[in-house]
């Protein structure tokens, strides 16, 4: 049942990748501001799932002084990934602010680092369900919350690199289903190796925590306005409130 779930939910976060059509029938204008709210309420999510979930489960597992190096250790393997694999994010539609001769090599940058986030995102999700699957469904549920916005800023990328609507919807939705692959691994991984899931659980803690902390709240913190500043806090919050609803409705904590 565990791998059922695990799949079912890969599946449903996969076809979050096909949001981007949205982006086709909004104007830019109210798009950017739907993204201000998501991108806040994201941040929350992700942070939420870190602190109030993976983490304490990792420790149980664990214990402290290895879940926080492991953290520690994810936290840098990802900005290692960023920095020199390229892994590209965008959340500002239409237009990324890159040198105009890298516009052709965009869609090809964009869906090489989205395939290698979402396959770490499938094995983000299959580790929680080993571990519990309540901690599954909550992890999931942080997941699908990142990837609202980041897969409407990516489809931006592709048709601004060159790519037609219904190639970039295509191929967002081809990259969005490594996750399975990711997934998978875990669970061939998890047949040979006991005690993955206390290597993997703060590992993607420290996944979720980079990607907060060095994605998403920088772009929050560009915002000067004060109404807006505050609708941002409160969305954070509203993001750190849904992984707690989520908890007490799905059993855990």
């Amino acid at each position: 049942m565990v791998i059922v779930e695990t799949l079912v939910s890969v599946f449903i976060v996969s076809l979050v990748s096909l949001i981007g059509v949205i982006a086709l029938a909004v104007k830019p204008k109210t798009l950017n501001g739907v993204l201000f709210l998501l991108i806040s309420l994201s941040a929350g999510g992700l942070l939420g799932a870190a602190f109030l979930d993976l983490l304490p489960e990792a420790i149980d597992l664990a214990g402290v002084q290895n879940a926080m190096m492991l953290t520690l250790t994810g936290f840098l393997v990802f900005f290692v990934m960023e920095k020199f694999l390229l892994w590209y994010h965008c959340h500002e539609y239409p237009v990324c602010k890159n040198p105009a001769h890298r516009r052709r090599a965009l869609p090809y940058l964009n869906l090489m680092g989205d395939g290698i986030h979402n396959f770490v995102d499938g094995m983000v999700i299959a580790t929680a369900y080993i571990a519990d699957p309540s901690l599954g469904v909550i992890t999931t549920i942080a997941v699908i919350m990142h990837e609202i916005p980041q897969e409407i800023g990516d489809f931006g990328v592709l048709i601004y690199g060159g790519l037609s609507r219904l190639n970039a919807l295509s191929f967002n939705f081809l990259s969005a289903l490594t996750a399975f692959l990711g997934a998978i691994t875990v669970f061939m991984l998890s047949s040979s190796f006991q005690g993955l899931s206390a290597v993997l659980l703060p590992f993607a803690a420290g996944h979720f925590i980079y990607i907060a902390g060095a994605d998403l709240v920088p772009e929050l913190q560009k915002e000067l306005d004060k109404r807006k500043s505050l609708m941002q806090l409160i969305m954070l919050i509203v993001g750190i409130g849904l992984i707690v609803v989520t908890q007490s409705l799905v059993g855990k904590g």
